[in-house]
């Protein structure tokens, strides 16, 4: 089942049970994902979708570092409800030990050794992890990773 397809039965589902917070929060990530096909002038893809969604948690886990220091307590649970919700619609995230795997087999194929190589890596390694990590988790470990092939 293609994700639009998935997005629209789980917001049949919602609306049938009469769960608001679930319900709102796949309006709003078919909203956001109407927006960019605006924007793009076409259907997006699903690994489109997936950085859609991304963006989307990123949002609600700054929110909820905003609301925890302003004490709003009622908005943190509301934020991460959505953020659950938001989370369920991308695939099993990688594992730290998969992410290293991925980052090696990717210098390996671009046979990058310094910082000069960054660029090449993450364009290469962007593709295969797509929705699957956190991009600022995995730029960190290539960044580790190829100081440690300068050393």
């Amino acid at each position: 089942m293609s994700l639009p397809d998935r997005l629209l039965a789980e917001m049949n589902k919602a609306a049938k049970v009469r769960d608001r917070i679930k319900l709102s929060t796949i309006r709003l990530i078919r909203s956001a994902i109407k927006n960019k096909e605006i924007e793009k002038r076409r259907p997006l893809e699903d690994e489109e979708i997936l950085k859609v969604i991304s963006s989307m948690i990123r949002q609600r886990e700054e929110s909820i570092q905003q609301f925890r220091r302003g004490g709003r307590e009622d908005l943190v649970k509301k934020e991460e409800a959505e953020l659950k919700i938001l989370r369920s619609f991308l695939p099993e995230q990688l594992s730290e030990e998969q992410i290293k795997k991925l980052i090696d087999e990717v210098l390996e194929e671009t046979k990058a050794t310094t910082f000069k190589d960054m660029g090449k890596v993450m364009q290469t390694l962007m593709p295969k992890i797509a929705g699957r990590a956190d991009g600022a988790k995995v730029n960190k470990m290539v960044r580790e990773k190829l100081s440690s092939l300068e050393g």
